[in-house]
């Protein structure tokens, strides 16, 4: 059985999907599997990822569903109870791993821990140029100086997450403030999600729902969030930015004031019974700035999966 099962979220982006399994192949950690958690990605697109499963040496599965939106959290759902290892890391499918990335988070694992890293940004133009070969052979390794001159004279944004540091001392120092969770970048044990009853199904809209949202549940349940920043390392390739959604605000807002943890709208689509606790008076997440002033027009689904081509 596998130690660790890596969760990829997943849409039509097949050129992006051979980099991250390029990365994947030079992973120091190699007692692993993968999930690809495709959110409604075409027919040739699926024809593409079965061809792209078979010569790699880690075990994979394939979850799909019908494209009907942004439905990434049910997808992220099925992929859970799919996944034969307790250990899960939840990435992107346009996220590029740093060599150690998977043995970071493995090393790193404590109960009732979410640990999260972070990721350089990378300019469209980098992303376009970047090769499946290039990858495995140590491009992102090596490439951190045009990176971060690009940080400086083009559109790469926080190269500096790129530099990965292995001195223990540095490490603690860079990491006493924790940070919240990136939905890109994090893990934790199955247990733990599961005791929430994993992602809120609600969330059709990118953002939140896949990383505020959870964290805070996880929060509530008593799971701690510990940063691995310059130590769990990604490249994110280059898609248009999505706005933070009013919607979503708005329902996050529900899930605060219901002070539950659980969601009857995850995993197992049952009734919740609303727990009172100190988290209910506590809007840190959504203050009366966002609740009043934050408005944004709300596209159509299918619009906000074109514009990104990745699904998160």
């Amino acid at each position: 059985m596998p130690s660790i099962s890596v969760i990829i979220s997943f849409y039509n982006r097949i050129d992006y999907l051979r980099l991250v399994f390029a990365s994947l192949e030079r992973q120091t950690y190699d007692n692993f599997e993968v999930i690809i958690a495709d959110d409604g990605s075409e027919e040739a697109v699926k024809k593409e990822v079965g061809k792209l499963r078979h010569p790699v040496p880690f075990r994979t599965q394939y979850i799909w569903q019908e494209d009907l939106g942004f439905r990434k959290n049910k997808i992220l759902n099925r992929a859970i109870t799919a996944a034969k290892s307790p250990y899960l890391i939840f990435i992107d499918g346009d996220c590029i791993l740093h060599k150690e990335f998977i043995r970071e988070h493995y090393d790193h694992q404590e109960q009732k821990v979410c640990l999260t890293g972070r990721r350089v940004n990378l300019s469209h133009k980098i992303s376009s140029r970047i090769t499946p070969q290039q990858v495995r052979n140590s491009y992102m390794d090596t490439h951190f100086r045009q990176f971060f001159l690009n940080s400086i004279c083009g559109k790469t944004r926080y190269a500096e997450k790129g530099l990965y540091i292995s001195n223990p001392l540095i490490r603690r120092l860079i990491n006493k403030k924790n940070r919240t969770l990136l939905g890109s970048n994090f893990s934790l044990h199955k247990s733990d999600l599961l005791d929430i009853n994993g992602f809120d199904e609600r969330y059709e809209l990118p953002s939140i729902g896949e990383d505020t949202d959870l964290e805070y549940r996880l929060n509530l349940n008593g799971v701690k969030t510990h940063s691995l920043n310059n130590i769990a390392i990604q490249y994110h390739l280059y898609h248009p930015l999505q706005p933070r959604l009013q919607e979503n605000l708005e329902l996050f807002y529900n899930v605060q004031a219901s002070g539950c943890s659980y969601t009857p709208f995850g995993i197992n689509q049952i009734h919740c019974k609303r727990k009172k606790t100190h988290a209910e008076k506590n809007n840190y997440y959504l203050d009366g700035f966002y609740r009043n002033f934050i408005q944004l027009s709300i596209p159509n689904k299918q619009q906000i999966k074109a514009s990104s081509a990745v699904g998160s």
